[in-house]
């Protein structure tokens, strides 16, 4: 299932980050792309630069992703709405971040999946395109996030074995450290979140990881890219470990 100005994109999480950069390089193919994301204000200006239609929705709001496919015929949907709550230690954590984290990053993307899936599998051509992380399948020491994302894993595995001769393909891509908004949203406190942030070395940009989105989707019909690994050359594999080249 290679790109198509036929197609329709919907993109999560579309208002900044790897959404927004997801966006742009799906409208630059061509494709008509939905960007969804609760900051309308921000979409409204995406739209104005890449044509892509807004469409503000909180994830979490099961009936506004219920009704998806009944407006749209989705063929692409790329899962990158999601956060880090209760980054910290486990024992501290509010309960209310532990729900949203896992409401937002697992639970949401479940249903956003199960609302596209009937109109897939009826046009037999699709793809889901799961955003996880390295912290999905690397021990670290941030044990909710890294659960939720390993649940996006486990997810992508065994979806494509349920999915097997339906036309449809699914992908996890798992991210190292990106430049995004993501500390913003996961620490409060200002002293640990520069301390977060502060990696000394040249991380990924939202651009390099909406290019292995677009290498996904664009790939051949007969070709599933299962799950890509994307990180910083100088962060070491699969860790949380930096290595400044000098």
């Amino acid at each position: 299932m290679t790109l198509q100005e036929t197609d329709t994109a919907l993109v999560t999480g579309a208002s900044s980050g790897i959404g927004e950069a997801t966006v742009r390089a799906l409208c630059a193919k061509g494709v008509q792309v939905i960007a969804a994301a609760r900051r309308i204000d921000r979409l409204d200006v995406l739209a104005a630069d890449t044509g892509c239609i807004p469409f503000e929705l909180d994830v979490r709001d099961r009936d506004a992703v219920s009704a998806i496919e009944h407006d749209h015929d989705i063929d692409i949907l790329i899962n990158n709405a999601g956060l880090g709550r209760a980054m910290g230690s486990l024992a501290t954590a509010d309960v209310r971040d532990i729900e949203r984290t896992i409401d937002t990053n697992v639970t949401s993307l479940i249903h956003l999946t199960r609302a596209v899936l009937p109109g897939m599998i009826e046009r037999k051509r699709g793809h889901i395109v799961n955003m996880s992380s390295t912290a999905a399948v690397h021990a670290g020491p941030t044990a909710l996030y890294g659960a939720s994302k390993a649940a996006v894993h486990k997810f992508c595995r065994d979806l494509r074995n349920e999915l097997s001769g339906s036309g449809v393909r699914v992908s996890e891509i798992n991210p190292g450290r990106v430049s995004t908004e993501f500390y913003e949203v996961a620490i409060d406190d200002e002293e640990r979140r520069a301390k977060a942030q502060d990696t000394g070395i040249t991380v990924l940009h939202p651009d390099d990881v909406a290019a292995s989105i677009i290498h996904m989707v664009d790939a051949p019909w007969h070709v599933n890219i299962s799950q890509l690994e994307i990180v910083p050359q100088e962060q070491i594999y699969g860790g949380y470990h930096f290595a400044a080249i000098s």
